[in-house]
């Protein structure tokens, strides 16, 4: 068994504030989309928390796109073009075929790549892809009335309305499916022990160099 320490402590700080707001602007968001329902927050309610959420959301991307530039977690965003397809393929298959005949995972997490191709290329899509413009619709959706009357020939509220509501099912789509992805490491909830401790354990993980503080072996 290796352990290796992935996550530092502002990242697990800002991963689990982010789920939190994330969630938030999901319980929020369906109460002003289906208002009137009474299992759901009144509308003035939701709007308020949703608004609130969002601002605070916007500050911790904005932080996190700052710091992961700043730091070695950068690292894990850049993407290894030379066996990319390869990879691709290879991660694929096994998410829909391998990991149902018990096959050995095809990657093996180290300190120079914690991301398989499909992590890596689907994180890359939703923080610098996804949520620049979930960010950028709601902002235009706050302050609509500064907004010409049309975007493209339709109405710009529309517009601002409609991509900031399918960007939002989209990000919905992708934590269901991370959760489910942190499901799939040696155990149930060994990925998730990883981000409260900051240890990713995992079993036979190929040797790398390293410098001692930042691997240990563990029993």
């Amino acid at each position: 068994m290796t352990s290796l320490y992935l996550y530092p402590a502002w990242l697990r700080l800002w991963h689990w504030i982010n789920a939190l707001l994330f969630l938030t602007l999901i319980a929020s968001g369906v109460s002003m989309h289906y208002a009137g329902a009474d299992w759901l927050m009144p509308f003035a309610t939701a709007r308020v928390v949703h608004n609130t959420a969002g601002i605070l959301l916007t500050i911790g991307w904005i932080g996190f796109v700052v710091v992961n530039a700043r730091s070695q977690n950068a690292r894990h965003y850049r993407v290894r073009f030379r066996t990319l397809i390869g990879d691709l393929i290879a991660q694929t298959r096994y998410y829909m075929i391998g990991i149902f005949r018990l096959e050995p995972h095809p990657f093996h997490v180290t300190e120079a790549m914690k991301f398989n191709t499909l992590q890596q290329l689907s994180y890359l899509g939703v923080m610098y892809g996804l949520m620049p413009i979930l960010i950028l619709s709601g902002w235009a959706f706050l302050y609509s009335i500064y907004l010409p009357e049309t975007l493209f020939g339709l109405g710009s509220v529309w517009v601002v309305a409609m991509t900031h509501v399918v960007v939002s099912y989209l990000l919905a789509l992708f934590l269901l499916v991370h959760m489910y992805i942190i499901t799939t490491g040696d155990t149930v909830f060994s990925n998730l022990r990883a981000m409260i401790t900051g240890w990713h354990r995992e079993t036979d993980a190929p040797r790398t160099e390293t410098t001692a503080p930042a691997r240990r072996e563990t029993p």
